[in-house]
């Protein structure tokens, strides 16, 4: 069992036991991850993907029990989100906009859920949008410390000292973490797309 398999299983298992403080870390990790994974799939309408976002969370908890662990916690949770996407779509009686998202291929959801081999042609259809989305996808999979760290640092353009307060951490422990999170950013972003690097 892997190291994400283990904290997967026990976060819901001590969720079911009625653990607070399990609630508050999945609310906190798993939040902002379906917030961005609904935002560019809602037409980045941010009270849309907030509305989704909470009816998912709605729908999830009760049902913790049926998780067994077959997949990442996130790729179960985006299930439940892509269900709330398609019924805001069918409440407001709009047709969903034709959005060709790499991340919603079988084949690279199944690799996202062990950033492993991709089979994704990333420079047959590299244009920007696409890869803004495919960095998104591998921010979302990266632990949640690092993906805050690089969305603050490189998204809103927060200073390491900025992102050290924010963290509770020295301003050497932050850029510590940052280049960790770089790192880890690099290999897995490499693995998602084969290892495309232009």
């Amino acid at each position: 069992m892997t190291d994400l398999e283990h904290h997967d299983r026990s976060l819901v298992e001590r969720m079911l036991r009625g653990d607070e403080r399990a609630f508050d870390t999945f609310v906190e990790e798993y939040y902002p991850r379906l917030y961005r994974f609904a935002h560019s799939r809602l037409g980045s309408d941010r009270d849309a993907a907030q509305d989704v976002v909470q009816s998912t969370f709605e729908k999830v908890i009760p049902k913790l029990s049926y998780y067994r662990g077959e997949a990442a916690l996130f790729s179960w949770l985006c299930s439940f989100c892509r269900y709330e996407i398609s019924a805001h779509w069918k409440g407001r009686r709009r047709r969903q906009p034709e959005v060709d998202l790499p991340e919603d291929a079988p084949m690279v959801r199944a690799a996202l859920d062990s950033l492993a081999m991709a089979e994704e042609n990333v420079e047959a259809r590299a244009g920007r949008r696409e890869l803004a989305r495919l960095v998104r996808v591998a921010l979302d999979h990266l632990p949640l410390s690092y993906g805050n760290a690089l969305e603050w640092k490189y998204l809103d353009g927060l200073s390491v000292r900025d992102i050290a307060e924010r963290m509770g951490l020295s301003p050497k422990a932050a850029e510590s973490l940052l280049t960790r999170a770089r790192r880890a950013f690099r290999d897995g972003f490499a693995e998602l797309t084969g290892g495309w690097t232009s």
